[in-house]
């Protein structure tokens, strides 16, 4: 009795366990036979394959109503950064804005009206910290990545009028889209010299600076003195502390 119940305890792992194989196999051909009928092309993309930028701008939209001063946008293969934004609502239309924008790649200047409810493509822009080396004769600007040490070489035309405040060892920041470099500023507080004083009012003087921009300062301000400038506007802001 006690040997045919053995036996029949046996046949019944046995048959449990040849199951749990076939059902296990069987999953294992079921998830693995799809992926390997994919045909092969280098064609294809995936999430794996497909470049960052892409995916990040992939179905990203912003209306014409969230646009601000400073957003980077996209329309009709251009990116733009907006400069100014003035609201307007003429009767009982639609209300309106006419933006400023500047074509980032270009670097030209376009005035349009838009509607709320427009539809622009969000611009992804990757920023990265590097240190200012020196310029080429041919307006070449070498900088340093501060994390890799690695160098690259980019157009001073990238930093606009600002290229006339970079200065040795300077940290900058360079803006990248698709990989490739778009625009670059300097920081916004930057320390110049008082070159020479060119008129004075009891009010204030207008002045050179070492690096060439002519400015206003305060009466106090003379020829030697080194002063804090707002790159952004190229106005003065206090006498640099010693």
């Amino acid at each position: 009795m006690q040997a045919a119940m053995k036996q029949k305890l046996k046949l019944l792992y046995n048959s449990n366990f040849k199951s749990l194989f076939t059902l296990s196999s069987f999953k294992f051909h079921s998830y693995s036979s799809p992926l390997n009928s994919l045909p092969h092309s280098s064609t294809a993309t995936n999430s794996f394959t497909t470049p960052w930028s892409i995916i990040q701008r992939r179905g990203n939209k912003i209306v014409g109503s969230d646009i601000r001063v400073g957003k980077k946008i996209g329309k009709q293969g251009r990116i733009y950064e907006v400069l100014k934004v003035d609201h307007s609502h003429e009767g009982r239309g639609k209300a309106t804005l006419k933006v400023e924008l500047l074509d980032i790649i270009q670097g030209t200047k376009v005035s349009q009206r838009i509607a709320t409810d427009d539809e622009f493509e969000k611009a992804y822009i990757q920023e990265k910290n590097f240190m200012y080396m020196c310029t080429d004769q041919d307006g070449t600007v070498v900088l340093m990545d501060t994390d890799t040490l690695d160098q690259i070489e980019v157009s001073k035309e990238l930093f606009g009028k600002n290229c006339l405040y970079i200065q040795d060892e300077m940290k900058v920041k360079v803006q990248f889209y698709d990989d490739k470099p778009i625009s670059a500023t300097v920081p916004k507080r930057v320390i110049c010299t008082v070159k020479e004083v060119i008129a004075a009012t009891p009010r204030n003087k207008k002045v050179t600076l070492d690096n060439g921009p002519t400015i206003e300062v305060p009466p106090h301000i003379v020829a030697g003195d080194a002063i804090l400038v707002n790159t952004e506007d190229d106005c003065y802001i206090e006498r640099a502390k010693a």
